[in-house]
């Protein structure tokens, strides 16, 4: 076996034909389908993770991923379908299960889907049968099946409900329906009329409801199976998509799907803030949910047009096959039917606020179409593709970045890249062309009359180069772009070509089954072998450049040397279509019919031993192997180029014995150079020119800082002044105040320490006798202990007397128990081995039965679900009847619950209220006695009220008519308070007119930039016109030299006509443009003169703004003066009012403590009496 392994490195393009090829592993990678394998593209990295496909699978048809983002499903065609579930979470994508579909003959799997929780999967089969497939897949079981549709009605997309994992929809062709799993069947819960409705996609937004898109632009929403309302779509932007739709095809006749004025809705995506659907070409929609539980139509994000396609209208008019949004719902990416990745950031649409936004490309643009040409280079790390998409792209293979595309109208077949990285050679229908490889574009710049150019390549030493025109091959000098020779010989077309090392000789292979080894400096052919029973598809020099290696239909690999086969790899069942040859001779690489890369050993064997790779869903076109050894790069039909690591068994790279040096040099031309200068400068002079403006708009405005700075700081020192001014007047009130406050204090000083004294005297007679009552008390309470310790003794002897009785009672009792349980223990052992018996006899007898009963339960459940649909709607019914009685009920329980507790509460209050009642009599016989010597202090007490009473008669008086000297005052500050509030709002309103003012200024100023912006675009048009100019007078002149040659004046002239005459709607653009400039003209002149005049009303405003402004500020002091003059008779006012309230309560307390020194002086006298 060969000791060098190729390992895939990374790989640009994406397979069509497959469903749901799109989806996201986490926030930063993304699974695609590309050739025969899966791609973990990681997007900020820039690396990718391959899962390859199976050998003798004959394609990819479906992708699906589980919902904690850990399994991916993929199907693959083939004599017996299967789905493979892969583990994304281990490193080289492990598999985990195979399944298939049992004893059913299925070719392939449609759609399909896993469930929320990740545990079940569905899939759908393709036609005639069209199952629906119910997988346990971690067991491999399918748990049921179900046919979903027929011949006229297919398919498109299944589905589970992410709220049950028990629920599916299936959309189709005539086809929506929801199916439920239960009793180990799929029963299909819904039947909608929609046998006319062709849907492409669904999508799932709650637990009941979903939304279809259709092929006629319709968004149909089911809630529970029903058709309930249709979402409207309808906008000026697809309008104008119609439109933009009808003018391409107008234009060229090309593959826009659909009609020209129904945009289909080809995917459809749910999430947290509402749904994505894809409305038409190149179109993706957003919708919102509402509070009313509907959809509004929020954002709209385009495909942007191709900067580097010539058809503008080619990159817009894409169909959207897939789209996919990331788990943190930040990015949403699609797939389109071209063959390209694009992704939008979310998160950015509440910033972004344009009308128009665009998406972006995830990776790269891919090719759309088959890979014609490939070619690598010596001096810089490039690959140069060619496909039949009309572009030629070129790709840096160690960033991985796409450096320079371009598309032409015509296809491209052939490639080759000089060996300094500098020119291209491109072949085309009728033209060969040598084109610079310049920083932004590449640039013809040298044309040759090789007509259908399948092949070319330059020489190592690129002097040289060769290209094929049918079946002969021309050699052309670099240098003096001359024909030096025709290489003629073949009969057939010719396929493949090769320079030697030394450009000495050119091997060259073709369809008549001819090897021709070609010296390049005499013309003859120093070799040949010829086959008629192959054609050969391509051909290699060894590594030492001493025998030949072709393959070609007869399915076999041939060493050819001196005329003769040296060696010969057995045939297999697919044949090679291309060949390379590492450069260190170790090892051979050819690519297959089938898109499979094999590694052969060299010197060849003579068995078939080699390493097979999956690699490509289609023929390799082409193979090329850098001249480091480091890498392989591998064409094909399916549009992807892909990229190997050579390596040896143990991981390292091939050593080669070449050292090749990188060069960084590009090319410019020099009219490129001078606008960029001319570009630089007009740059740097706008910079100059704003500096200025900002540093005079500056000067400007410190100047009106200033000014006010100085008027604020003279109205805050009259403030301060003023303040100053009523702070010594308060310093002076307060001082008399404190001085009022000193003597008052001192009085009351005076009063209170003679009536603490009178108090003491009382009290301390009043604690005497308490006191008595106390021991008298303390002695009663010893008494009552006394007798509770006795009755306490008493009680634990009976207590514990009682309990020996019982203790000896329970123990006899005991023993009987445990005798009686041993008994019954027995018995249940004869009785479980009898019931044991009997179990199996009854199992025997039921199974029978059971049998009989299901038919017959059968029957009856037919009839018991006619019945139930009629029971249902008289349970409906009484349901609600139910439910209004147990409110009822429950309302009746409530009023009596709380009355019960009302009663409880009441029992215990009257409980309490009686102990109360017979305390109080007590009281009252004590107090009688009391009450009769307190009658006699009352009478003399009320006279002093009276007294008291008149005091207080003239006090409220003096009160009220203070209360009326202040309530005019208060009115004013509330009157006064309201004015300064209008003075605001008017404020208010002012500010709002200027924002309003300076927006408007702010949109013309951005209309103005946008106008400066479309003159240059003008300026540049006109500089191009002058160069197109200048480049038609030189092929003028070129033209005048055959003047004298009539057929090639015609040519050259056929060839003017072709280039410079430009169509009819040219001539027209002409008229059209002249009269865009002049209508340019008026609306500029139009703004200038709205700018100046909103400029003065600017100024207008802002002076009456300044003058208002200085009218509130005066109001306001005047206003603030006049409350602070309110507010201090206010506290003069308190301070009376507090005045007067202290002197009553004083008179107050001097009343109350006279009679009880009265009745103080009575007691003395009666215990003097007494003793």
């Amino acid at each position: 076996m060969s000791s060098v392994v190729a390992q895939s490195h990374f790989i640009f393009g994406l397979r069509r034909g497959v469903s749901n090829n799109l989806c996201f592993f986490d926030e930063q990678t993304v699974v695609f389908p590309c050739g025969n394998s899966c791609v973990c593209y990681n997007t900020v990295q820039r690396c990718q993770r391959f899962i390859p496909g199976s050998e003798k699978s004959q394609g990819m048809r479906a992708l699906a991923i589980s919902a904690n983002r850990r399994y991916l499903a993929v199907s693959e065609r083939g004599e017996k379908a299967t789905i493979t579930v892969f583990d994304l979470q281990h490193e080289q994508g492990r598999k985990r299960k195979v399944l298939t579909a049992g004893d059913m003959l299925v070719q392939e799997f449609v759609c399909m889907a896993f469930s929320p929780d990740s545990k079940y999967l569905i899939g759908q089969t393709g036609g005639p049968e069209w199952m629906l497939i119910f997988w346990l897949w971690e067991k491999q079981k399918v748990l049921a099946t179900v046919k979903t549709g027929n011949s006229n009605n297919s398919v498109a997309q299944v589905s589970f409900n992410p709220h049950n994992n028990m629920q599916l929809c299936v959309s189709g062709t005539g086809v929506l329906k929801l199916f439920r799993y239960s009793e180990g069947a799929l029963k299909q819960s819904s039947f909608p009329k929609v046998e006319s409705i062709n849907f492409l996609c669904h999508t799932w937004m709650t637990e009941e409801r979903v939304i279809a898109g259709t092929d006629t632009g319709r968004l149909l929403v089911f809630e529970s199976g029903d058709l309930r309302r249709e979402i409207n779509v309808a906008s000026k932007a697809l309008q104008e998509q119609s439109d933009r739709q009808v003018e391409m095809k107008k234009i060229k006749d090309i593959d826009v799907d659909g009609g020209p004025n129904v945009p289909r809705i080809t995917a459809i995506l749910s999430y947290s803030k509402g749904f994505a659907c894809s409305l038409g070409s190149g179109t993706v929609c957003l919708f919102e949910k509402n509070e009313e539980d509907n959809y509004r139509r929020s954002k709209e994000i385009r495909i942007p047009p191709d900067p580097y396609s010539n058809e503008l209208t080619l990159a817009e008019s894409q169909e959207i096959d897939t789209m996919c949004i990331s788990p943190a719902e930040e990015t949403l990416a699609i797939s389109t039917d071209r063959r390209q990745l694009y992704s939008f950031n979310l998160s950015s649409l509440e910033i972004n606020k344009e009308e128009h936004i665009h998406f972006e490309f995830l990776s790269q643009p891919f090719h759309s179409k088959s890979i014609t040409g490939l070619s690598v280079c010596i001096r810089k790390p490039l690959v140069a593709t060619s496909s039949l998409d009309h572009s030629v792209r070129i790709w840096n293979y160690d960033t991985k970045v796409l450096e320079l595309y371009k598309e032409f109208q015509e296809e491209a077949y052939s490639v080759a890249l000089h060996p300094t990285g500098l020119f291209i050679l491109v072949g085309f229908s009728d033209k060969l062309r040598l084109m610079n490889l310049l920083i932004d574009d590449i640039r013809s710049f040298k044309e040759f009359t090789v007509r259908g150019c399948r092949e070319c390549a330059f020489s190592h030493g690129g002097h040289l180069f060769a290209a094929v025109n049918g079946n002969v091959i021309h050699i052309y000098s670099v240098t003096y772009f001359e024909n030096i020779l025709n290489l003629k010989g073949h009969n057939g077309k010719v396929r493949g070509i090769e320079w030697s090392l030394d450009d000495s000789r050119l091997v060259s292979c073709g369809m008549d089954g001819a090897v021709y080894e070609w010296n390049t400096q005499t013309g003859k052919r120093e070799s040949e072998s010829v086959l008629k029973s192959c054609s050969y598809t391509d051909v290699a020099f060894s590594s030492d450049y001493k025998t030949i290696l072709a393959v070609g239909t007869d399915l076999t690999l041939k060493e050819i040397q001196d005329c003769q086969v040296l060696r010969e790899v057995p045939a297999d069942e697919v044949a090679h279509t291309a060949v390379a040859v590492s450069h260190s001779g170790r090892v051979v690489f050819t690519g297959t019919s089938s898109g499979t890369v094999r590694a052969i050993k060299y010197p060849l064997p003579i068995q078939k031993e080699w390493i097979m790779y999956q690699a490509h869903c289609g023929p390799i076109t082409k193979m090329v192997i850098t001249f480091d050894d480091h890498f392989l790069f591998t064409a094909s039909e399916d549009g992807c180029l892909l990229m190997w690591k050579v390596i040896d068994k143990d991981g390292r790279g091939l050593k080669s014995s070449r050292q090749i040096i990188r060069t960084e040099e590009i090319l410019v031309t020099k009219s490129d150079l001078e606008e960029k200068t001319q570009n630089m400068l007009e740059l740097k002079m706008r910079l100059e020119e704003l500096q200025m403006e900002n540093e005079y708009q500056l000067r400007l405005k410190d100047m009106s800082y200033n000014e006010k700075m100085k008027e604020l700081s003279d109205k805050f020192t009259q403030q301060i002044e003023s303040l100053k001014t009523t702070q010594q007047i308060m310093k002076t009130e307060l001082e008399k105040q404190e001085r009022e406050h000193q003597k008052t204090t001192a009085e009351l000083t005076v009063k209170n320490s003679k009536e603490i004294k009178d108090l003491e005297l009382s009290y301390s007679q009043k604690l005497i006798v308490e006191h008595e009552r106390y021991l008298d008390l303390q002695q009663k309470h010893h008494r009552m202990q006394e007798d509770y310790e006795k009755q306490l003794k008493d009680a634990e002897e009976l207590k514990v007397q009682s309990l020996q009785e019982l203790t000896q009672i329970y123990e006899a009792k005991l023993q009987e128990k445990t005798q009686l349980l041993d008994q019954c223990r027995e018995e249940a052992q004869q009785q479980i081995k009898e019931f044991k018996e009997i179990i199996k006899q009854v199992e025997e007898d039921e199974e029978r039965k059971i049998h009989d009963i299901q038919i017959k339960y059968e029957r009856k459940l037919h009839t018991e679900k006619e019945l139930n649909t009629n029971l249902r709607g008289e349970t409906g019914l009484m349901t609600q009847k139910f439910y209004s009685l147990q409110r009822q009920i429950d309302d009746r329980c409530a009023d009596i619950n709380k009355l019960k507790q009302e009663r409880q509460r009441l029992l215990g209050l009257i409980r309490s209220l009686e102990s109360d009642i017979e305390d109080l009599k007590r009281q009252i016989s004590g107090h009688e006695k009391t009450n009769q010597d307190k009658d006699k202090t009352i009478s003399g007490l009320k006279k002093k009220n009276q007294e008291l009473e008149k005091l207080k008669f003239v006090l409220d008086f003096q009160l009220n008519d203070l209360k009326k000297q202040t309530e005019p005052q208060q009115d004013d500050i509330t009157e006064k308070k309201e004015r300064i509030h209008q003075l605001e709002e008017e404020l208010g309103q002012i500010d709002q007119s200027n924002t309003q003012l300076k927006l408007t200024v702010s949109d013309l100023r951005l209309k103005l930039r946008t106008r400066d912006k479309e003159m240059h675009k003008e300026m540049q048009k006109v500089k191009d016109l002058e160069t197109h100019l200048q480049r038609l007078k030189s092929d003028l002149h070129i033209c005048v030299g055959f003047i004298q040659e009539p057929r090639k004046l015609k040519e050259s002239v056929q060839m003017l006509r072709a280039r410079y005459v430009p169509q009819a709607n040219v001539v027209e653009k002409s008229s059209v443009d002249e009269d865009i400039q002049t209508a340019f003209c008026r609306h500029r002149d139009h703004l200038e003169r709205t700018v100046n005049s909103l400029k003065a009303r600017l100024a207008k405003s802002a002076e009456e703004h300044d003058k208002v402004y200085v009218k509130i500020m005066k109001e306001n002091v005047t206003l603030i003066t006049e409350i602070n003059e309110l507010r201090k008779e206010l506290r003069l006012v308190r301070t009376q009012v507090k005045d007067y309230k202290a002197q009553l309560a004083t008179f107050k307390r001097s009343n109350k403590s006279r009679p009880n020194s009265e009745n103080g002086t009575k007691k003395e006298t009666k215990h003097e009496d007494a003793d």
